[in-house]
């Protein structure tokens, strides 16, 4: 079995194998630096070693460019693939693509984020219910009427959304007051600068919640700089390795934590049912879990 791991666009130089099924995983953004996709990429890998079918593996250089991904999605439709595991970084824009692969009978499953495209199953998180779980955490740890800010990713994206409507209606459920909810597009370093504006203009905030722990870390470091990161709760989502490292050092207070590699391996071997001609769920829900100082050693 052969293993290919491409984070720009130049396709050109790889072709698919022709002695074994070729399956793609294309991610929103590249595993190195980023712990999340590299356990999404991890899952899928082993399920195809196990399988004895090729795995290729493709993301584009960041999540916002949306262009590169669609390029790398469409170079492979072109090669004859034997199906595609997607997270797409816009579900509007790659949805023509999806229905060029489908109309090549190339088997294709959503994963992470959900697309547009109907009869096409999804694989991952119930992200709304994800961030419920965090607000419900927030609303148990702080007074009624606390101020609180929410830190979204690319709400473009399914994803995005659903962990800021979960995160919204919980929070402002429970009667906290949530005084910012700003887009930092899944970014460390701009969550950062957003937190920093955000607790600028509200120095009595008591806590943020962040949709991924890439933007919360961000927080992290900015309520640092401020002096201020003992008085704030920063609840991120994940669970990744640094930011579990984070919680046991008593800086992100929690995080809910996805099954990761579950969805990378599920994807190929829901790839590999569909090219057998095998029928799966529309929505295979991969779970989330509360992590704060309890448990987050199981998380490193």
């Amino acid at each position: 079995m052969k293993a290919v791991l491409l984070a720009g666009i130049a396709l050109s130089v790889m072709t698919v194998g022709a002695s074994a099924q070729t399956y793609v995983l294309g991610m929103k953004g590249p595993g190195a630096g980023n712990p999340f996709w590299a356990a999404v990429e991890a899952g899928a890998m082993a399920a195809g070693e196990e399988a004895g079918v090729e795995v290729i593996v493709v993301a584009p250089p960041q999540e916002s460019d949306v262009q590169a991904q669609i390029t790398q999605i469409e170079d492979l439709i072109a090669q004859g693939v034997d199906g595609i595991a997607l997270a797409p970084t816009d579900p509007n824009a790659l949805a023509p693509v999806v229905d060029a692969a489908i109309a090549q009978d190339i088997p294709v499953v959503f994963v992470d984020t959900q697309g547009i495209n109907e009869g096409v199953s999804f694989i991952g998180t119930d992200n709304q219910a994800g961030a419920a779980l965090a607000a419900q955490y927030m609303c148990e740890n702080l007074p009624e009427g606390a101020n609180v800010a929410i830190l979204q990713g690319l709400i473009s994206q399914s994803t995005g959304q659903a962990r800021a409507q979960g995160a919204q209606e919980g929070l402002s459920g429970c009667g906290l007051n949530i005084v910012a909810e700003q887009p930092a597009n899944w970014d460390r370093a701009m969550g950062m600068s957003v937190a920093e504006t955000i607790i600028t203009g509200n120095p009595d905030i008591q806590g943020i919640f962040a949709s991924n722990d890439n933007m919360a870390l961000g927080a992290v470091e900015a309520l640092k700089q401020a002096a201020m990161l003992e008085n704030v709760m920063v609840v991120g989502f994940d669970a990744n390795p640094d930011a579990a490292a984070s919680i046991l050092a008593g800086e992100l207070t929690a995080s809910v934590a996805q099954s990761p590699e579950n969805m990378g391996r599920f994807a190929i071997e829901s790839l590999i049912a569909l090219s057998n001609g095998e029928t799966i769920e529309e929505w295979i829900d991969t779970g989330t879990v509360l992590v704060d100082a309890s448990n987050a050693a199981e998380y490193q």
